[in-house]
């Protein structure tokens, strides 16, 4: 009997017993099971759905992504758009965080190794002493954002269906918006509601507290009730940490620019009046960050939007999140250490904070790794779908809202080829773990000890 070589078991020992492979494969476990629910007759209407569709749906769900070859309002009934909405929650709050609760339940304690993949999946900080407290709070704050936002839409939907329908809706659209997942019972999304502003409100807030990272989520809460009791103990929190500052930052930054030239690169010929181009644009703005909800026909931006909207899907949310993207805080470090080598400073620091080289050198290999990976689907895209006949900047618009986890589409994601939906599941999966995650879990460490020559090139 021969066994495979010494490198090649090193090589899959390393993959499955990495704190990254507790990532990768319950993701890629909880897809996988999904995809069997959903392929099942009775989550289907009449119409039979292929298992590569239900794998694409099911993706796109756990992903919090939002792109759909298929119409869930139409096409799944109230089983299969339950399970749906299971798969959302899984995947926004994150399948680490579903089993740290299930493990609270049972009163079991989980390994060190999975406590610290759960720990990092939320936290910048060492906060070991606290952190099961910090991680109730978390599940208790989504869990009431989630059922206000629920009562609030169930109550703005009444007028245009039953009861019964509105509160399944309510809470369907709820756990979609602030898991930003961008999914709809609605056939044209939210366009069908866009003269109700207040339901586009009620989304954008939803939307906005689930993109800033739960870690941020809870430091809001923290200094808010801080601030509402006095915080007559000593040690309250009274301000954010550096990371919260940054992101809160960044994010109304990128926001309120959005929308600004959203409004000025121009909409669709629908929006006739400058409050509707005012609402809509700051809409589209907040969603196009990862939630992939869309108010307008995307189809019909001129290319300017569009490709300020690409911009916005590739820097995505905030980390911690359910967001995909590079996120806001990869966006701010690249930004100062560009401002920092054209002053030719040798060190990095952004708001009086001076960066730590392995942060600013984890950031680099993370936008290279986003880089390459969306040039190569690009390209891929181009070999698969030639028959579409589409322009590059629409499967780029597909690519980056694919792997910023946004799930806006320019309408070409019903017509993809099989290869194009394969290679898309792919793009989702990577967005939504990280693409420095999965590298990490697929590329062994290299731990030799060789320094070699130093050599000179020419750049520029």
């Amino acid at each position: 009997m021969t066994y495979p070589p010494s490198f090649v078991r090193r090589y899959a020992l390393a993959m499955f017993t990495s704190p990254q492979a507790t990532l990768v494969l319950g993701f890629a476990g909880v897809i996988f099971v999904g995809a069997v629910l959903l392929s099942l007759s009775w989550c289907q209407q009449a119409r039979p759905i292929s298992f590569l569709d239900a794998l694409f749906t099911s993706t796109s769900a756990v992903c919090v992504t939002g792109l759909t070859v298929l119409d869930v309002g139409q096409d799944y009934n109230r089983a299969g758009q339950c399970v749906l909405m299971l798969l959302i929650q899984a995947g926004g709050l994150g399948v680490m965080t579903f089993a740290g609760l299930a493990f609270q339940l049972m009163g079991r304690r989980m390994s060190l190794r999975s406590e610290a993949v759960l720990h990092d999946t939320f936290f910048q900080r060492q906060v070991q002493t606290e952190f099961w407290g910090i991680f109730r709070v978390i599940l208790v704050l989504t869990a009431a954002v989630e059922c206000v936002g629920a009562i609030a839409l169930s109550i703005l939907f009444l007028p245009k269906m039953p009861w019964y329908e509105a509160l399944f809706s309510g809470l369907f659209h709820s756990i979609s918006a602030f898991c930003n997942a961008g999914f709809s019972l609605l056939s044209d999304n939210l366009v069908a509601v866009r003269e109700q502003p207040l339901i586009l409100v009620v989304v954008m807030i939803l939307i906005v507290l689930g993109g800033l990272g739960f870690t941020v989520l809870h430091e809001m809460y923290a200094v808010a009730t801080t601030l509402l009791k006095g915080a007559p103990w000593k040690g309250a929190r009274r301000e954010f940490s550096f990371h919260a500052k940054v992101v809160l930052t960044v994010s109304g930054f990128l926001v309120i620019g959005g929308a600004c030239g959203l409004a000025i690169c121009g909409l669709t010929p629908e929006e006739t009046s400058s409050s509707e181009v005012a609402i809509n644009a700051l809409f589209q703005s907040v969603t196009a960050r990862t939630a992939g909800f869309n108010s307008v026909d995307i189809g019909k931006l001129p290319a300017a939007s569009l490709l300020l909207i690409t911009i916005l899907m590739f820097i995505g949310g905030s980390p911690g999140s359910a967001a995909g993207g590079i996120k806001t805080t990869s966006a701010a470090i690249l930004g100062a250490r560009l401002l920092s080598g054209l002053r030719g400073r040798r060190s990095v620091s952004l708001a009086n904070r001076a960066i730590p080289w392995e942060v600013v050198n984890r950031t680099d290999l993370l936008v290279a790794l986003a880089l390459l990976w969306n040039l190569l689907g690009v390209f891929f895209l181009f070999i698969f779908e030639s028959q579409l006949r589409v322009d590059t900047l629409q499967l780029l618009f597909e690519q980056i809202s694919a792997f910023g986890t946004v799930g806006l589409s320019t309408g070409i994601t019903p017509s993809l080829s099989s290869g194009g939906k394969i290679w898309l599941i792919a793009t989702m999966f990577v967005g939504r773990l990280g693409p420095l995650t999965v590298a990490l879990w697929a590329i062994p460490r290299d731990n030799l000890k060789i320094r070699y020559p130093r050599g000179r090139v020419m750049i520029g």
